[in-house]
């Protein structure tokens, strides 16, 4: 079994154990998720079966689209509704303008600071499991991108909004720091990801209804995902097949940028057989995967 699984993920439950109501349908093929989702959001979840598991770090750069609602007014020491919450006493009323000039600041490669109760490690622990155990926590910022965020709808405390962002984007330190920025505080109150590695909320499926039986005629194709996601697709004959095969490099004529990722499909298109990336000139298979079949 080789494909993507598009799931849309429940409130309440955390990436993992979705996973895991995959896994007990195909116990013991190797499976896995393609971007945590905080346990109080919901929608789109990429797990990956079998070989596509060596798409994950693939699909886990591509942009990500999620509707947010956020607070303000109120701070919180997870940065979002499930945390202990304190209300901003001076709190002021914001006016619409005021509050999307000051998320237009969050647009572009930003310096984001991850929330303390976050995945992250420092000093080879979670932040989460220091925090919660009541230690300091000091986390360094780091960039990352925001392609867009709009306003959905305003009414003061209530925002919401629609970003569009690159991976490792944390969406409620977006509202603490817009919070931040406009005097008030803000949390992030709830999140939909409408969008992940191309796959969209309205086709995804809820777990509760895969079973062993019907579990394949839901798989997304690789071939589908790897179009989508990069520029230089490579079809090889014959001959570069045997050489994917044996993982080595492809002679390449086009203009293509050094470290640029790359598929390779096979001469009819049908067939993912490897990912890899332009090397010298050449295409450098790196992940080869065994051959089946999929329709385009």
């Amino acid at each position: 079994m080789f494909g993507v699984l598009n799931l849309n993920k429940p409130r309440g439950k955390t990436s993992r154990q979705i996973v895991n109501v995959v896994k007990r349908l195909v116990h013991p093929l190797k499976l896995g998720h393609a971007g945590t989702l905080d346990p109080m959001a919901t929608g789109v979840l990429p797990v990956c079966l079998g070989r596509a598991t060596k798409l994950i770090p693939l699909l886990q750069k591509s942009a990500k689209v999620y509707d947010a609602e956020f607070t303000l007014g109120q701070t919180s020491d997870t940065d979002d509704a499930t945390g202990v919450i304190s209300e901003v006493p001076v709190a002021a009323e914001q006016a619409q303008d005021a509050v999307d000039a000051a998320l237009q600041k969050f647009v572009g490669v930003i310096a984001q600071v991850p929330p303390v109760y976050s995945a992250v490690k420092v000093n080879g622990h979670r932040a989460y499991a220091k925090a919660r155990r009541g230690e300091g926590v000091e986390l360094k910022a780091k960039n990352v991108t925001v392609f867009s965020i709009e306003i959905l709808r305003y009414s003061w405390p209530v925002l919401q909004v629609r970003i569009t962002c690159g991976s490792g984007t944390y969406i409620r330190s977006i509202a603490r720091d817009l919070g931040k920025r406009l005097g008030c505080g803000g949390l992030m109150s709830g999140l939909i990801r409408c969008s992940s590695a191309g796959l969209m909320l309205p086709d995804s499926l809820d777990p509760n209804v895969l079973t062993a039986e019907n579990l394949a005629q839901h798989l997304v194709s690789p071939v589908r995902l790897v179009r989508q996601h990069l520029n230089v697709i490579h079809r090889c004959s014959t001959s570069d097949r045997l050489l994917v095969g044996q993982g080595r490099p492809l002679s390449h004529e086009g203009e293509a940028k050094e470290g640029a990722p790359v598929g390779f499909l096979s001469e009819d298109g049908c067939e993912l057989l490897a990912i890899g990336e332009v090397k010298r000139g050449h295409l450098q298979p790196r992940s080869v995967f065994h051959v089946d079949q999929f329709s385009t």
